[in-house]
């Protein structure tokens, strides 16, 4: 049934704006113009206790006073008279809300405590569902809905935007309507006090006017709902997001503008890829991501061919992808010998592939076939430059005419303005995507196959531990109850690797030793050279105090390096509980070095973090 109200909320039959008003520059006279201005077909009533008549409509008193009711309330009113109107709508039957006032977590203490009133209220009332508070509110292109305050409405498209800035919102449509993009459903959530990003998910996953879903991220609420609702869609439609906070300054900054808490970035990075969402950097980027989904296949591999009639713009596009880790394809002889029999005998004879700035529309049309029919091309990006020896406009035809015939991306960079919109509405019209640079281009291609390699890791699952092979965990429960008895956070290196061990991870043989004789004893038993480390639970960072003496050759050798760490340690932590050292062989044959971590995320639960060579990533 709840999911069912958010039907009430993205596609209502009739609608009260609670808080309507014909005051100049209020949002209830936005509301109240938007949502009977703008060709709704559903019942619109308006909810004001001091005015009988706004903008020639009459209003009602509050909300159960309305002649039926309602499937969405829209309201807008001052922060402390929400619950109780919240209230009168959970009397009424009203089970959508949309709660456009501020004044709430993101102003502190008091406004926290108007949110726990309206969850409070909400619990009393099955199925009720509430997108905000602090929200621009709601556009549905599709029946004309325009919820919001916003002066603009967007036209319908297959592209369905949410974000938790509204601000943000607001941008984006100055952008949208002149660049004629469309969407589905246009949603700001503010601040998520119920319906939130895994809601949406949901819905708009199910929503057979939306193809792909855009989101601007500033935190994620319930990481288990978004996680689940992310990987059961994300095969069928893009999901393409922009998470700010990277940096603890932003995330500082979103803090105070939604109240939210920013987690740990390399964490939301690694879920991400993990649900098999595309994470891009810029707000350019959702859209341009979005609509190329929408328009061509997705690339198999990284292996990309460059294509132009300049060799400037072929150089800084393959800067680009060569900063992005993207990859040149490498043509087949194959293919360089076809190309050789009809392109001019000084072109680049490699790829990126130079057709020269006298190229015709045919040498075009020509050459990108020859490259898409080689094995090792797995899409293709196309630059075009005004020199005068082709029309924009005729090469634009030979790109479409070559990509209709392939199962491969294509993707273009006209570049130039005013001569260059008529073949940019060409390409647009038959579903090539192009871009003003070919940085852009570049950058699109790469988040596709990023798209590609997050689908496959949503079918990576760990293989099962038979239940034979299941370690017996006693001892294990044994051992940290030892150490939280301690006073102790952390195991040390023995326990540790005895943890390991019994999970059936495979660690370098390791014998403690506490004192001088029997490491001597230890180290002549594992054989030369080996590696001593000091035992210590005060002790984590053995090296940071000299605790860590490698590559020792002989018991001579052992005898004086023991002696050093010990002085080593005693000089650094003298308030350390010394119980003695470990040995271990020494592993001289290394390929690399990897380095683990584990932290309990407050939203993701436990996460593994790992890093090699001192370079710190993320990984779930």
């Amino acid at each position: 049934m709840s999911f069912e109200n958010l039907r009430k909320i993205f596609n209502p039959s009739s609608v009260a704006i609670v808080g309507a008003s014909d005051d100049e520059g209020s949002v209830g006279r936005m509301l109240t113009l938007n949502l009977t201005q703008n060709g709704f077909k559903g019942s619109v009533y308006l909810v004001n206790p001091r005015k009988e008549k706004i903008l020639e409509h009459d209003t009602y008193p509050s909300v159960t006073k309305l002649p039926e009711t309602v499937d969405l309330a829209v309201i807008a009113t001052p922060a402390t008279v929400v619950p109780a109107v919240v209230q009168e709508c959970g009397e009424k039957g009203i089970r959508g809300l949309i709660i456009i006032s501020a004044g709430f977590k993101e102003t502190g203490v008091k406004g926290l405590e108007l949110e726990k009133q309206i969850t409070d209220i909400q619990q009393k009332y099955e199925g009720m569902r509430i997108v905000g508070p602090n929200c621009l509110g709601v556009m549905r292109p599709t029946i004309n809905l325009n919820a919001t305050f916003a002066r603009k409405m967007v036209k319908a498209g297959k592209v369905a935007f949410v974000s938790q800035s509204g601000a943000l919102c607001t941008s984006i449509l100055d952008w949208a309507v002149p660049n004629n993009v469309g969407f589905s459903s246009f949603t700001s959530i503010g601040s998520m006090i119920d319906v939130d990003f895994g809601d949406v998910i949901d819905y708009f996953g199910e929503d057979p006017q939306t193809r792909s879903i855009v989101m601007y991220i500033e935190s994620i609420t319930d990481a288990k709902e978004f996680m689940s609702a992310a990987r059961g869609f994300a095969r069928t439609k893009p999901i393409i997001v922009v998470k700010s906070g990277r940096f603890s300054e932003s995330a500082k900054v979103a803090a105070s503008h939604t109240g939210a808490l920013a987690g740990e970035d390399a964490i939301y990075d690694s879920a991400f890829r993990r649900a098999g969402i595309v994470r891009v950097e810029e707000i350019e980027d959702l859209f341009s991501c979005a609509s190329t989904l929408a328009m061509q296949p997705v690339p198999k591999g990284p292996n990309l061919v460059i294509l132009g009639n300049a060799g400037g713009p072929n150089v800084m596009a393959t800067d680009a992808l060569m900063s992005r880790d993207g990859k040149l394809a490498e043509l087949g002889q194959n293919s360089l010998e076809a190309l050789n029999s009809f392109l001019p005998s000084f072109w680049s004879r490699s790829n990126p592939v130079d057709i020269l700035g006298d190229a015709l529309a045919e040498r075009y049309r020509k050459a990108l076939e020859t490259c898409l029919a080689d094995q090792n091309v797995d899409g293709a990006v196309v630059i075009y430059t005004p020199q005068g020896a082709s029309d924009p406009d005729d090469a634009a035809q030979a790109v479409i005419d070559a990509s209709a015939n392939t199962a491969k991306p294509v993707l273009t960079s006209w570049m130039g303005e005013e001569d260059m919109a008529e073949a940019r509405r060409l390409l647009s019209r038959n579903n090539v995507p192009t871009f003003a640079t070919p940085e852009q281009a570049i950058k699109t291609y790469l988040y596709m196959y990023q798209y590609r390699r997050n689908l496959e890791l949503l079918h990576e699952t760990p293989k099962e531990l038979p239940i034979e092979q299941s370690p017996i965990k006693h001892h294990l429960k044994v051992l940290a109850r030892r150490a939280v008895l301690e006073g102790r956070a952390i195991l040390t290196e023995d326990e540790s690797k005895r943890s390991l061990q019994s999970y059936g991870i495979p660690v370098v043989e390791t014998r403690t030793a506490s004192t001088l004789e029997e490491a001597v004893g230890v180290a002549s038993w594992i054989g030369y050279p080996v590696v001593m480390k000091i035992l210590s639970p005060q002790i984590t960072h053995k090296s940071d105090v000299g605790g860590v003496m490698i590559g020792i050759l002989s018991e001579e050798d052992l005898r004086n390096r023991y002696k050093e760490m010990m002085d080593n340690v005693r000089r650094s932590a003298p308030e350390a509980q010394i119980l003695g050292v470990t040995i271990q062989k020494m592993i001289l044959d290394v390929n690399y070095e990897l380095i683990l971590g584990c932290k309990k995320d407050r939203l993701f639960g436990s996460v593994i973090l790992f890093g090699s060579g001192g370079n710190r990533c993320g990984g779930v």
